[in-house]
């Protein structure tokens, strides 16, 4: 896929958009998009396990904080059992899926992948909602197999569906500097269309604060929508920035502010018009402003995060109990209804606090 025309003239406007409308201005437009797309007044949410299987990797991302190189001493592969006792923790406690992400792992063999998937759906049965397009990459390169054929495989063995992990900065020249040993964007990007070809649903992402330009942003968003345009396979972005404390090369990099945050939602809002649902990432923003993102164009309040080891690792995460949760939707001016990985809303007696 090429690379967006930076100069044609609704890209420049978008721009513009960002960079310049006032703020409640553009958080009316994100809504007013919003409720076009859900006319009612729901605010929905998921509850789920976020499962890092292993956090050896060998990509030496720089503003990962999580991962360790192989033969760290702090280096782990999750057993199945280990995973099942988490799985069964989750389901415990009203939980419907298992987000499911690793590191790039060079000695993990790819039956491995495919035996896990078979003994949760055999033993811990739960909707696998696993792999970053970024680790599908590595498995096609590390195992010499067609991006399509590591998906069909995975697909078959038991995986559902496939999170936007990795998606960073849909832009070359940004991945290039912070992450040159991942996938790029059309790799990247080529996962999310294979994946939808193959009738699976994904996510799609954008972590901003990696230095890149606004136009950058902008450009990450337009090849999302146009990706969207082709498969229709997203069910939802999600959007957060940097968490810089504790990383090993981007510490000194400029925290986002809860103003940047809004703009950059509701921006994609309005660009993601044919993206159904988006997020508000209170986890990383705290509750305060995940609230009033549900005015800026998030539609969801993500999930439980029963378990979240990425973010933390950096130094920032904000917990809730599922009751919390439906209190900062009710309090925002919303109904809260618990959802499924596709959005479709779970039965209304399940939305009872726990």
């Amino acid at each position: 896929m090429d690379s967006i025309n930076r100069t044609t003239s609704e890209f420049r406007a978008t721009l513009d958009l960002y960079e310049n409308a006032p703020l409640l201005e553009l958080g009316e437009l994100a809504d007013a998009v919003r409720w076009r797309l859900h006319p009612d007044p729901v605010v929905t949410y998921i509850i789920d396990r976020n499962i890092n299987y292993t956090n050896v990797c060998v990509a030496d991302c720089g503003f990962c904080a999580f991962y360790r190189r192989p033969k760290h001493a702090e280096g782990y592969v999750l057993s199945f059992e280990q995973i099942g006792r988490k799985i069964d923790e989750c389901k415990d406690v009203g939980g419907v899926q298992i987000l499911f992400q690793g590191g790039h792992n060079p000695y993990i063999p790819f039956e491995w992948y495919l035996d896990l998937m078979r003994y949760i759906k055999a033993n811990h049965p739960i909707h696998i909602h696993g792999f970053s397009p970024s680790e599908v990459v590595f498995f096609s390169e590390r195992f010499r197999m067609p991006v399509a054929e590591v998906i069909r495989q995975l697909h078959d063995a038991g995986l559902d569906s496939i999170p936007g992990g990795g998606g960073e900065i849909l832009v070359d020249r940004i991945r290039q500097r912070v992450a040159p040993k991942k996938a790029q964007t059309d790799e990247w990007l080529g996962v999310q269309e294979e994946a939808h070809r193959q009738g699976m649903k994904t996510s799609v992402t954008m972590m901003y604060g990696l230095g890149e330009t606004a136009a950058d942003r902008i450009e990450h968003l337009f090849r999302v929508r146009e990706v969207q345009r082709s498969t229709g396979g997203f069910t939802a972005f999600i959007c957060w920035p940097l968490q810089p404390e504790g990383t090993p090369e981007m510490s000194d990099s400029p925290k986002s502010d809860a103003v940047t945050y809004l703009r950059t939602l509701a921006i994609a809002r309005i660009v993601l018009d044919n993206v159904p649902s988006l997020q508000s990432s209170w986890v990383t923003m705290g509750h305060k402003v995940g609230q009033v993102a549900l005015r800026f164009g998030a539609n969801d309040y993500g999930s439980l995060m029963m378990e979240e080891n990425v973010v933390s690792a950096a130094g920032t995460t904000h917990r809730a109990t599922i009751a919390e949760i439906e209190r900062q939707i009710h309090d925002a001016g919303f109904t809260p209804r618990r959802r499924r990985q596709d959005y479709s809303l779970l039965p209304e007696l399940a939305t009872a606090a726990a």
